[in-house]
């Protein structure tokens, strides 16, 4: 499954099928004995997407017979279920604080499966919040199809925008409405991975350029050692051997994840972003799991890639 330059997708492919993966182990968490977060549609999207690899993240059944193949499976998908718990989390409360002090222009870039239009309580005080969603068009067509035929009603004024973050989003977003004198929040989740190094630095150049004093940003990047020879390759025996389990109950294509990001040395966003004048704040993985009260699992054979998370706020002049 080799990238290219104007590579696309559906839901169920390639870059695509990572979201519905992202959607599973939010079903999972949702549906556990004691959720950290609430996401009632990402059930929604996994059921109407019917059964793929993202399945062995949300079917405690199919779940319980991988492990039966492999004991190491059960511990692998709960490590991503909390991953993705603790990473949903994170953005949640990052865009209720930006809601908190004022912001009511969002920008959800790679918007995915990302539900948060819908579930979270977006003020609609003095004048309402919008929410820009900027996805593939197939993505954000499989996700619109779906929610209106289980009726789901956004929280907020939604404006959705289909376009390849490779092209000139800028431009399409303004002229979709959005205003760069006003203060923004932004999120970049799940998506610095799937962008060379050089898209990734045109990414935060136009976010940096299209947001006023007072904007917020939320992102998660590769952390310290992500490129270490060993780990990769620990790493991608770890993801062959769960394709391999689960390619014994699950009749679809496994997408070699691994194979859609690019393994480049990257600026450091966290550094980037406070020269140019942004007060950050950044935890890694193990951090935020201990924020929101779950436990890390040490010694693991192939442990997660190292993320670190990221938020900014760009401040308003004194006075």
């Amino acid at each position: 499954m080799v990238r290219t330059d104007n590579d696309t997708w559906d839901i169920t492919q390639s870059v695509g099928a990572t979201a519905l993966g992202v959607a599973a182990a939010r079903a999972a968490e949702t549906e556990s004995a004691n959720p950290l977060i609430s996401d009632p549609f990402a059930r929604v999207f996994v059921d109407a997407a019917g059964q793929g690899m993202w399945s062995i993240y949300s079917n405690p059944t199919l779940i319980a017979q991988a492990a039966d193949v492999d004991p190491r499976v059960r511990e692998r998908v709960q490590l991503m279920v909390d991953f993705m718990a603790t990473r949903t989390a994170f953005f949640d409360e990052f865009f209720l604080g930006a809601a908190d002090a004022g912001v009511r222009q969002v920008v959800i870039l790679a918007s995915g499966l990302d539900s948060r239009t819908w579930r979270l309580p977006w003020p609609d005080e003095p004048h309402g919040t919008v929410v820009y969603e900027l996805d593939q068009p197939k993505v954000l067509e499989f996700k619109t199809a779906t929610l209106r035929q289980h009726g789901a009603e956004p929280r907020a004024r939604l404006v959705t925008i289909p376009i390849d973050l490779r092209q000139d989003w800028p431009k399409a977003l303004q002229d979709a409405g959005f205003d760069p004198s006003l203060p923004s929040a932004w999120s970049a989740e799940g998506l610095v991975r799937y962008l060379p190094a050089r898209a990734q630095d045109l990414l935060f150049e136009r976010i940096d350029a299209l947001s006023a004093p007072g904007s917020w940003l939320a992102t998660n990047v590769p952390g310290e050692g992500y490129l270490d020879a060993d780990l990769v390759a620990r790493q991608r025996e770890d993801m062959k051997r769960m394709r391999a389990v689960a390619a014994r109950f699950v009749e679809t294509e496994m997408p070699e994840v691994e194979d859609l990001w690019y393994a480049e040395e990257r600026t450091p966003v966290d550094e980037w972003l406070g020269g140019r004048g942004w007060n950050v704040s950044v935890t890694d993985f193990p951090g935020l799991m201990a924020r929101y009260g779950r436990n890390h699992p040490e010694g693991l054979e192939a442990p997660l890639p190292p993320t670190l998370f990221v938020s900014a706020q760009r401040p308003r002049p004194l006075g």
